[in-house]
Formats: structure tokens, sequence, C-alpha cells
């Protein structure tokens, strides 16, 4: 048996995926008869999603249209970056609103050490915490002390969709 157990936790989106639901956003947006006449629309701008409308509650309409397709795919809302931290604001532009959102993969740095703080105070002992430039891995001698990491994990209040990989 190895000494060493480990894995890593790592936040990572399906890039596919999120372009699927953001084509199936585009295409109910331009067949909706509330979004007539009000010059909707999202697309991709470089690494951004923007999305763009008349007023800033359809451009919120818009937002709400393409989470809802996210879900779907299986894709967290987490990974969903609008700005503000009390909710996303569209800014005029013109005569229109923009919002613009970008998908966070990878942990912050700031994340990680919140994630390993919670490993640290309320895991087992003898579990090490290591980060690794966007990802953080986790090592101790029992597979059961690990399982118990995640397991804490999977309930903890992150502000990031944490997947567990390389589980060894």
């Amino acid at each position: 048996m190895a000494s060493e157990a480990s894995f890593d936790v790592v936040s990572k989106v399906d890039r596919q995926e999120v372009d699927n639901a953001l084509n199936q956003a585009a295409k109910e947006i331009a067949q909706r008869y509330d979004f007539k006449g009000v010059g909707a629309s999202i697309a991709w701008s470089g690494e951004k999603i923007v999305m763009i409308a008349n007023s800033s509650e359809r451009v919120l309409a818009v937002l709400d249209v393409f989470q809802s397709k996210l879900i779907r795919r299986g894709i967290s809302l987490k990974s969903l970056d609008t700005g503000g931290d009390d909710g996303p604001e569209p800014k005029p532009s013109g005569k229109e609103y923009r919002l613009e959102a970008l998908i966070k993969e990878g942990l912050s740095s700031e994340t990680a050490k919140k994630v390993a703080k919670i490993i640290r105070d309320e895991g087992p002992k003898g579990i090490k915490t290591q980060i690794q430039g966007d990802e953080l891995r986790v090592t101790g001698k029992s597979r059961d002390d690990l399982q118990a990491v995640i397991a804490l994990l999977k309930g903890a209040d992150v502000d990031a969709d944490l997947q567990f990989t390389n589980y060894r």
C-alpha cells in the first residue's frame, strides 16, 4: 500500500458546454416574443460573454435565460462572474445596456487559502495541503481521512465550483 494518498482540488469548466448553453440562449432570445424589438443579444467577445438590450431589465432577463441554460447543462453558476458583489449591474452604453460576464476557471490564491484553512481547522489531523498554481493538492496517510476532507469540502461554503481529481 502506498505511504501517501492524495487528490487535487480544482475548479474547471467545460468550455464546449458553456458555448452550447450560449448558443441555446441566443436562439431562445431570437425567438421569444418578449425580446422582439428590444435589440437583445448574447455573444462571446474574446474571453467575455456580452449581453446587450435596450433596458437594464431586458439585459437581466437575457442573463436569466443564459443562467437557466447553464444549469440545464450541469455548469455551476459559481463559475459565472458577472462583476459586482451585490449582483450584476448593467452599464449604459449609448442607447443600449451592456452586461459582461466571465467564466472563472482555476482556484484563485484567495480561494485556495480559504479551502486550505477549512481543511486545517475542521478536517482530520495529519492532512497536508499545498497550493500548486491554480489547484490545491491534499495529501494524507489514510484514504478514509481524504474522503472525510472531500465530504467536508462538498458541504463548505466556497465561492468556486470545486471538483476533486487525481485521487491516488
